[in-house]
């Protein structure tokens, strides 16, 4: 049996204003081609499939357009939620789906057994199990309780993730015949390499799970960070990363899906395929003398068809008023888009340079609603439901300017 492991797609993401809707598209029919010619059998998308909980339209057509494909082709799909997953949004078409051998998982279920699901060669034929758990929120485990402490309700969420593990996967050892026992999650582990684009949120309280705290699966299919990457340096326990660059500092990263093929329990192969860059991203470090001949360079990788995404991140401690019509006027007759300038100040303090804080002007307003944000004691549903609801009120606001 071959397996495909994939996640954060983050499908209807705006990267500064921009749309990533032509990335995604070419994105699924490039991972549908895959599917054909590594014949693959299961698709697993391990969490954050949107990047809002009220992803746009376009969004969910291409969301549906992917699953009626892989239908067609007769290739099993599971869907997790996570974090940045609407419940209720993956719920609405979970039983249609469901008709289509598309298994959709959106959160913690009250039935443990709805979480094991066999996973079925295109033939038919059942190899494996799959213990299906989703991005797991930390009021689905436990209950505060007055008077604890941080440490305490860090214990007790660890304690209760455990449990859920331990549980779904004694019920996969349950099961008759000696198969492949498949574990899924969307969470942050210890030791995994983070990016811009990872909020902080990982599962609530617990700032990261312990690797050893999963039980033995034979493979460990891993959503929520961005980075390809394996856990503790264990070939079976995997974060896919997301397919498309989300920040500038996964520019440089080479994307990936991985293909997991499963001849027993004691014979599992993990094959890498690195996708192709959609997009040329580039967060690129100047100062005004050697700027021309880098955008130059950039120019190279582009076309005006697609132009090229940079951020520039100036090393200079003066302040120039003039500096974006400056940039502007570099770019003008090249396939390139500035989406974001930074001044890098540097200081000098016993030797060691530091950093100085963005100019405010730098910084759009929702990522200063989301700094403001960050400050204030709210689980992980109640900050995304705030940025949500500030991302609709700045929408109705600008709808209602242009209609003036």
């Amino acid at each position: 049996m071959r397996i495909l492991h994939t996640s954060d797609w983050h499908l209807g993401q705006h990267f500064f204003g921009q749309t990533r809707l032509e990335e995604h598209k070419a994105f699924i029919h490039w991972l549908l081609e895959k599917v054909q010619e590594q014949a693959v059998d299961v698709v697993i998308i391990a969490g954050d499939v949107f990047d809002t909980g009220t992803p746009p339209s376009y969004a969910r057509e291409l969301y549906h357009f992917f699953l009626a494909q892989l239908s067609q082709l007769k290739v099993q799909c599971v869907v997790l939620g996570g974090n940045h997953d609407s419940v209720a949004m993956l719920q609405e078409s979970k039983a249609i789906l469901a008709c289509l051998n598309i298994t959709v998982i959106p959160g913690l279920m009250t039935d443990l057994a709805a979480h094991l699901i066999p996973l079925k060669e295109v033939s038919g034929e059942h190899k494996a199990w799959l213990c299906g758990l989703p991005y797991l929120r930390p009021r689905e485990l436990v209950t505060s309780q007055a008077g604890q402490t941080q440490q305490q309700k860090q214990a007790e969420l660890l304690q209760a993730m455990q449990a859920q593990y331990q549980s779904i996967k004694a019920l996969a050892d349950a099961q008759p015949g000696d198969l492949p026992i498949i574990g899924t999650g969307h969470l942050t582990t210890l030791g995994a390499s983070l990016s811009e684009s990872v909020r902080d949120l990982y599962i609530g309280l617990l700032d990261a799970f312990p690797a050893d705290a999963f039980p033995a699966f034979d493979y460990l299919a891993l959503g929520h960070i961005h980075r390809s990457q394996r856990v503790g340096g264990s070939e079976t326990m995997r974060y896919s990363g997301s397919p498309i660059p989300l920040s500038f500092d996964e520019a440089q990263q080479p994307k990936k899906v991985l293909l997991v093929d499963l001849e027993s329990r004691q014979s599992i192969r993990v094959e890498e395929l690195e996708v192709p860059q959609f997009r040329h991203l580039e967060s690129l470090q100047a100062t005004l003398s050697d700027l021309p001949q880098q955008l130059d360079k950039i120019a190279e990788k582009a076309s005006f068809e697609s132009p090229a995404w940079i951020e520039i991140r100036f090393q200079s401690d003066a302040y120039l008023t003039d500096l974006q019509p400056r940039i502007e006027a570099l770019t003008a007759e090249l396939p390139i888009e500035v989406l974001r300038i930074r001044r890098e100040r540097t200081a000098t303090n016993e030797g060691l340079a530091s950093d100085q804080q963005q100019q405010l002007q730098e910084l759009t307003t929702e990522d200063v609603f989301k700094r403001r944000l960050a400050i204030e004691v709210l689980d992980p549903d109640e900050q995304q439901a705030m940025i949500t609801l500030h991302q609709q009120l700045v929408e109705q606001l600008l709808l209602g300017s242009d209609q003036g």
